[in-house]
């Protein structure tokens, strides 16, 4: 198994040095064997398991959800309920996030067709900024998001 510094990781994964060391500090990496130097170097162990991290960012899910399935992939054996339950709370969280992004567009969209051509003082633009009211929909974020 080849063995690489923490640059290496970085490169194999596409994950930046300083996220790699906030991995390593909140727990979702191992701290990783040092040499006499006492410079980090990882295994492909790191790899793939920094790349199982890295996905689960992109595809929004929290720290605490990635802690909760990185221990379901330490332990295969175990029901995969969890991570079903999981994943359909971050479905959710992104169908509602759809939702307010849709709303923003429904908005933006108002906005850019009532432009005017005259001066700021007569700009839909600037009007329905000063006075959320003006708004059709709710597009503000909801709590904790």
């Amino acid at each position: 198994m080849s063995q690489m510094p923490i640059g290496g990781l970085a490169k194999a994964t596409g994950v930046k040095v300083p996220t790699i060391r906030f991995y390593e500090g909140i727990g979702l990496l191992p701290e990783p064997l040092r040499t006499q130097s006492d410079r980090r170097i990882y295994d492909e162990t790191a790899v793939s398991r920094l790349a199982f991290i890295k996905h689960a960012r992109q595809l929004g899910f929290s720290v605490d959800a990635i802690r909760n399935l990185l221990d379901l992939a330490d332990h295969p054996d175990r029901p995969c309920e969890q991570a079903n339950r999981l994943a359909a709370a971050q479905l959710q969280t992104v169908d509602a996030k759809i939702g307010q992004l849709e709303a923003l567009r429904g908005e933006l969209r108002r906005m850019v067709e009532a432009a005017c051509d005259g001066r700021v003082s007569d700009c839909r633009v600037i009007e329905v900024l000063s006075d959320h009211a003006l708004c059709e929909q709710d597009h503000a974020e909801s709590p904790g998001t």
